[in-house]
């Protein structure tokens, strides 16, 4: 190689090292990318709708029962179903045993009950209560050729009765409280299924639950009695004490629905006619119910 070859190829590399110099200064002092703003923080999702649990004893008809396809439905679970849509709350319905019902309010597994609930001053002690929502008496039923005209034609017969209820307190008043012709049974249905059978000879039960049965049951050829000594009830939403919030949201809720006609359109559905409650009276002005001596459905 001859002195002007070698000149050129040293020139050759002085000029390829100092371009891989300048490139690796570029790509070592280009500025970084910048970083990328921060997002904005996702919004929070709301919190879920309280949904208010109900609890009632579905083995009631017409007050609250079981649909073939498992729903529960009843006059009750109207009225609490319009409650609900004027308070802006949801409801969600459980079947729960009518003994130890009121039991789940303490707890807090139910927030409401509804299930022909007469409203007593003993009961008010424990629980609050609604505004009447529903008058009630008790019946006798009795069988198209039965005798009995009256309260007292009871002395002589087997009686069937719900267990706890107010049909079970009078009866007891009547026999005695540890009377063997008293026949308790887990539901009014159920005695007065046994009243067909003839394992009873009368039930002793709330106005619209016999009412009901009689007009559905014609094959069964039963008749009704009613007494002047049957004391006048009224049904109220039982919460638990002290839920004052709840209360006025129902008590305001019931008024406005016994206001606009939509509670005695309910009525109508399930007896016929319309309320004896005065549809247009606010909910602090209804009348006080009449107190009874023991537990009462």
């Amino acid at each position: 190689m001859n002195a002007i070859s070698m000149s050129r190829r040293f020139a050759l590399l002085a000029v390829a090292s100092a371009a891989m110099l300048s490139a690796c200064s570029k790509q070592e002092t280009a500025p970084a990318a910048p970083a990328a703003a921060p997002s904005a923080a996702a919004p929070a999702a709301p919190a879920p709708a309280k949904v208010y649990v109900v609890g009632t004893d579905a083995a009631y008809a017409p007050f609250e029962s079981v649909a073939p396809g498992g729903a529960i439905e009843g006059f009750d679970v109207d009225v609490v179903k319009a409650v609900a849509a004027k308070a802006g709350i949801e409801v969600k319905f459980v079947n729960t045993p009518w003994e130890g019902i009121f039991k789940t309010l303490d707890t807090g597994e139910r927030d409401m009950v509804v299930s022909a609930v007469t409203i007593t001053d003993e009961r008010k002690q424990t629980m609050d209560f609604s505004e009447p929502y529903f008058n009630a008496n008790q019946l006798i039923a009795v069988k198209e050729a039965s005798k009995v005209a009256k309260f007292d034609d009871l002395k002589k017969l087997k009686v069937g009765v719900q267990t706890g209820t107010t049909g079970d307190e009078v009866v007891q008043k009547l026999l005695g409280k540890t009377s063997t012709s008293i026949k308790r049974f887990e539901s009014t249905p159920l005695a007065l299924k046994e009243l067909e059978a003839g394992g009873v000879g009368a039930v002793v039960a709330d106005n619209g639950v016999v009412q009901h049965y009689i007009q559905n049951n014609p094959a069964a050829k039963f008749k009704s009695v009613s007494d002047a000594s049957f004391t006048p009830e009224q049904y109220g939403i039982a919460m638990k004490k002290g839920n004052t919030e709840l209360a006025k949201k129902v008590n305001d809720a019931l008024a406005a629905i016994k206001a606009d006609g939509s509670y005695d359109t309910i009525h109508v559905k399930y007896f016929g006619i319309k309320s004896t409650l005065t549809a247009a009276a606010p909910a602090t002005a209804a009348p006080a119910a009449a107190p009874a001596p023991a537990p009462a459905k």
